[in-house]
């Protein structure tokens, strides 16, 4: 499993606070890497990552940092890189925004919000981020997370589905104009996930969430968790030669054009009994 391992390597993950992001900051903590965690100032449950990672015995920075002021991503870098004394090795662009809108309710401003923080901040942080990587001689990892709904439209997410869609072509070109340098560039898409969601909901939540359940071809959420063996596999050396690619992690959700097993007998194996 060494080809797994972190050991050595430095590691910076958006949107750290909790759910996913805070999965993935300890999941790499937990392969050996230490941790540059950033989010927005006074960020609910970002000390509780700090801990987590710290009882691993990995080291750890945080950063308050809001993505959407996009013109201050390149200092941040710079910051950060001087303050490690040495070079990061992998991004792990999480954060990422969306508000529940029919298409005719978004405003300009809701629009560029979700836009600010789901592509300019990717594009603008990953831009020298990897300046620095080259700089420094990394091979490093760049690894977007984006969603399903880079791939298929979502009723009322018009700007987080083209949001999304923009951060897979723009990840993908990172690949091709990185590979000369080592540097690899992916997208993680995960389906449905069981993390905090906050806002309202003009529907019966808890009734949606039971008939999308029901869409999922494994029946339930993903837990965090879950998505974490994915991103080890972007961010290590046992993936080094992906790049320009995107890793669904959903259930089984896009496999399945038409949801029609509900209606289709029971399966039973044409196997004899022992």
């Amino acid at each position: 499993m060494d080809r797994f391992s972190l050991d050595g390597r430095t590691a910076l993950v958006t949107g750290a606070a909790r759910g996913l992001g805070r999965a993935f900051a300890v999941g790499l903590a937990e392969a050996g890497a230490d941790l540059v965690l950033v989010d927005l100032p006074d960020a609910p449950g970002l000390p509780e990552t700090e801990a987590a990672i710290r009882r691993l015995g990995r080291r750890t920075r945080t950063y308050a940092q809001d993505l959407s002021r996009t013109d201050e991503l390149a200092g941040l870098a710079d910051r950060i890189r001087s303050d490690l004394g040495g070079p990061l090795h992998i991004l792990v662009n999480n954060a990422g925004t969306a508000a529940l809108e029919r298409f005719n309710e978004i405003t300009p401003a809701s629009w560029q919000h979700v836009m600010r923080v789901n592509v300019d901040a990717v594009f603008f942080l990953s831009q020298r981020v990897a300046e620095h990587m080259i700089a420094d001689g990394v091979k490093g990892r760049l690894i977007t997370v984006t969603s399903k709904n880079a791939l298929v439209a979502e009723a009322g997410l018009a700007h987080y589905n083209a949001s999304k869609a923009a951060a897979q072509l723009l990840t993908e070109t990172l690949a091709v104009e990185l590979a000369p340098h080592g540097i690899t560039a992916n997208t993680l898409a995960p389906g449905m996930v069981d993390t905090p969601i906050d806002g309202e909901f003009p529907f019966d939540r808890e009734q949606f969430e039971a008939a999308y359940r029901e869409r999922i071809p494994l029946g339930r959420y993903a837990g965090p968790d879950e998505c974490v063996g994915a991103l080890l596999l972007l961010a290590s050396d046992a993936g080094a030669y992906l790049t320009g690619t995107r890793l669904v992690v959903d259930g089984g959700v896009l496999a399945d054009q038409m949801p029609r097993m509900r209606f289709m007998p029971p399966y039973r194996s044409t196997l004899p009994r022992p």
